[in-house]
């Protein structure tokens, strides 16, 4: 079964939405399972650096005052408990999301793209890493096994560029309108950071379709 994932790094829901699909993975053990990280950025408007926190970012996207951005955050940061996520909402720094796309897809031509997603989800949403960064970047790469050379070379001429493009033209072909978005055997999609069980219900029902 391929499941193919869009993505940001910096979406809360995504990172509580590849929570729960692993749960329910893992209570599928029998599921063969290839899993695909395509990019999809957020805000590809953003600036690498800016002087705003996550609150006065997201007051200004959405014209709301900072209480209101607060307030949503409080929310998001019971809802990632609730999964097992510790989000650190006051140390997360903003940031453009194009070069840790581009990283992920080195990653996933060295077999590791799951330890990068879920690296870069880490450093961005529990221990408020500046992953904009060419040092972040290169050093989550590293960290993860990644020659520190490949991803210096991958940021300094933009290699992966052209896929990262080509991931978020797929997702506008197909209709996405937010993520994450899950595309499995592409043939059915599922919106959202779904609960487990809908996860469970739905990969069992697919699985059981293509043996019949």
């Amino acid at each position: 079964m391929k499941i193919q994932i869009w993505s940001d790094v910096a979406c809360p829901f995504c990172y509580i939405g590849k929570r729960h699909l692993e749960k329910a993975l893992r209570q599928l053990p029998d599921l063969d399972v290839d899993i695909v990280w395509k990019s999809f950025e957020l805000d590809p408007n953003a600036p690498t650096e800016s002087d705003l926190d996550i609150y006065d970012t997201l007051a200004k996207k959405y014209g709301r005052d900072r209480e209101w951005a607060k307030q949503m955050n409080t929310n998001m940061v019971q809802m990632a408990a609730n999964t097992g996520l510790d989000f650190n909402m006051d140390e997360v720094k903003p940031t453009n999301s194009f070069n840790a796309h581009q990283l992920l897809h080195l990653a996933r031509e060295r077999g590791k793209q799951d330890e990068m997603k879920e690296a870069l989800l880490s450093a961005y949403f529990t221990e408020g890493k500046h992953v904009g960064k060419t040092e972040t970047l290169v050093q989550i790469a590293t960290d993860i096994g990644l020659d520190k050379n490949d991803a210096e070379k991958v940021l300094e001429n933009n290699s992966y560029s052209g896929q990262v493009v080509n991931d978020v033209e797929e997702a506008h072909r197909l209709g996405v309108q937010a993520v994450p978005f899950f595309y499995i055997n592409e043939k059915y999609g599922l919106s959202g950071a779904q609960p487990v069980e809908v996860f469970m219900e739905a990969l069992q029902k697919i699985s059981e379709e293509k043996v019949s």
